[in-house]
């Protein structure tokens, strides 16, 4: 085929809705997964980079998305391209998340991040998230429920809190460790990630 018509074909294919294109790629048409893809990897991208901050962690995102998409063309159930792959988005960050493959900073900027918000100015995932933050906080031992709360809702410094409970700066920087391990580990398990991611 000519470079021409090439371009011609792949012009017809940019005008087909995601039903048609869905329809075409169920029978093994290469075009209509490349149109596909070119339609949706930026946003697809996007989601997960905004999820993960993690350059190298969204592209593998994408790449296992659209390997799967493919191997799996055949069982493709939904004409509604877009919705599903955003969601498959969400469950393959889920599912990094789960198998502890993301990095710490994404735990560690989720939690920092994370302040209590007024009664009725929250979205559900931001409830959620709280109360899932909210349990696992209770669930600590005395000492490191109170090292916790000095440091994340107090935002105090390793030192300050060591001054103020009369205990070790090391001993503060090894329960924050600990406690946030737990956390990562609590996080990676719930369903609530793939509600919001």
């Amino acid at each position: 085929m000519s470079t021409f018509g090439l371009a011609l074909l792949m012009a017809l294919y940019d005008t087909l809705p995601d039903v048609e294109l869905s329809a075409l790629l169920r029978d093994d048409d290469h075009m209509a997964f490349n149109q596909i893809y070119e339609r949706y990897w930026q946003t697809l991208y996007q989601t997960a980079y905004n999820l993960l901050k993690d350059n190298d962690g969204a592209h593998d995102v994408l790449q296992e998305i659209f390997v799967w998409l493919w191997t799996n063309r055949e069982r493709q159930l939904t004409d509604s391209l877009q919705p599903y792959l955003r969601a498959a988005v969400k469950y393959q960050v889920a599912k990094l998340v789960r198998h502890g493959k993301v990095k710490a900073a994404f735990y560690d900027h989720t939690v920092a991040c994370y302040q209590p918000s007024p009664p009725g100015d929250q979205n559900y995932e931001v409830r959620e998230l709280q109360a899932i933050i909210t349990a696992f906080t209770q669930s600590l031992p005395d000492k490191a429920r109170e090292i916790y709360r000095l440091s994340r809702e107090e935002l105090l410094t390793n030192k300050e809190i060591a001054i103020r409970l009369n205990i070790s700066e090391k001993t503060v920087e090894n329960q924050m460790t600990i406690n946030l391990r737990k956390l990562r580990l609590a996080l990676g398990k719930m369903s609530f990630w793939s509600i919001l991611l």
